[in-house]
């Protein structure tokens, strides 16, 4: 099949530029495109993980994929989708934070060098950085409209409370990154979210007019529910993919969890189970469509933290949510005497371990009787462990679907 057709199939693509010839283009070789990221946090998430998908998607059908990191674009801030003026990061807090899409990137795309479509990491601020300005408003600057720039929906939604001049030039350095990685590898497609319409468009154009060559933009769906909604919000903030800022049970629970009218579509977009077993999945109806959710949470997050950490994760759900019993695999925090004897505090610990996002949070959990240890409802808002509870292990729940174990430090 088409690799375009592929994406087609799956429900990623949102809008497209020559549609017929992207798709011939994709029948006759080997297609380079890119997909950009701004660096403005030190770990993908789930918004990032739609085009990730994508590129993994035409990789495998023998395409060369190129994550773009936004090093020189990411100084600015993308004003996209935004009614403020984004905070402008460091030099050294954008290196950090490239590092660390870096090395997320290599869990998806593969990087083996000795294959002619093997992905490229680039990072804009090796041009950027040092572009001069007088060449550039030159070469690229005079083939721009600023009319047709200020009918852009990315600038629109900022004209009535303020688009600095800064942030006005985001769209022709985006422009610029597909000009450049045209001239360096080849690439005649940028790929990504839908809300960057505006900015692959003019970077298209640029190409097609400085160039008079073949130049591509395609766009994804946004990842929303079936009301609308964006997905990839939980109650602790944003469905990072770094284990350290949620989970994998935590991010196991978010999938098992969603709504029936949205499990076959996330299955398309997010693993790579075949479409005729997407279909039957999301053909399940009632208690069946369980079994659906189970395989949805379970390759989701094999992809993303590996298959011991997605095994864990279902493992500690089903003990905890079947059977009812405690589970080796249960999200844990090890507290050592002299933590207990700092801090003994039921709802400090909530908070610490990410339960609630602050001691007032739990202790309103606790006065409204949704918390529970060891499946003892707790009443007290100063409930305090005890080095003897803590030995055999404290299991805290809050809800029916947040738990957490303490155990005393060995």
């Amino acid at each position: 099949m088409n690799a375009y057709d592929i994406l087609k199939e799956r429900g990623f693509v949102a809008q497209v530029t020559y549609e017929d010839e992207l798709r011939k283009a994709f029948d006759d070789g080997m297609v380079t495109f890119y997909t950009g990221f701004d660096p403005t946090a030190d770990s993908l998430h789930i918004g990032h993980y739609i085009p990730v998908m994508a590129m993994a998607h035409l990789q495998r059908a023998g395409h060369r994929p190129i994550a773009l990191m936004g090093g020189g674009t990411g100084m600015i801030g993308d004003p996209s989708g935004k009614t403020d003026l984004r905070k402008v990061l460091t030099v050294e807090d954008i290196d950090h934070n490239v590092a660390c899409f870096k090395k997320q990137m290599a869990n998806f795309l593969d990087f083996d060098e000795s294959k002619p479509n093997c992905a490229i990491i680039a990072n804009n601020a090796d041009w950027l950085r040092t572009l001069n300005y007088i060449d550039f408003l030159r070469d690229v600057g005079a083939l721009f409209s600023v009319n047709r720039m200020l009918a852009a929906e990315c600038y629109k939604q900022r004209l009535e409370r303020g688009l600095t001049f800064l942030e006005f030039n985001y769209m022709l350095m985006q422009s610029y990154d597909f000009l450049e990685l045209n001239h360096r590898y080849g690439c005649t497609l940028q790929t990504g979210g839908d809300d960057q319409w505006s900015n692959m468009l003019s970077g298209a154009d640029l190409i097609r007019r400085k160039d008079q060559t073949p130049a591509f933009a395609l766009t994804f769906k946004l990842l929303l529910t079936h009301d609308g909604r964006k997905m990839g919000k939980t109650e602790k903030g944003a469905l990072w993919l770094d284990p350290n800022k949620c989970p994998p049970y935590d991010f196991y629970q978010y999938w098992r969890n969603v709504d029936d009218a949205d499990v076959e579509k996330c299955l398309a977009l997010l693993t790579f189970l075949p479409m005729d077993e997407v279909r039957r999945l999301g053909a399940l109806k009632d208690s069946a469509i369980n079994e659906a959710k189970r395989v949805l949470a379970f390759e989701v997050t094999k992809l993303i933290h590996g298959e011991e950490e997605a095994t864990k994760a279902q493992n500690a759900a089903e003990a905890l949510f079947g059977a009812g019993k405690p589970s080796s695999d249960a999200p844990t925090t090890v507290v050592s005497a002299a933590e207990l004897a700092e801090e003994s505090r039921l709802v400090a610990w909530m908070a610490r371990a990410g339960m609630t996002k602050s001691n007032g949070e739990a202790r309103k959990a606790i006065q409204q009787g949704g918390v529970s240890v060891n499946d003892e409802k707790v009443t007290d808002p100063d409930f305090r462990f005890t080095a003897e509870m803590l030995a055999d292990g404290a299991l805290v729940r809050k809800g029916k679907k947040t738990f957490h174990k303490f155990v005393s430090e060995k």
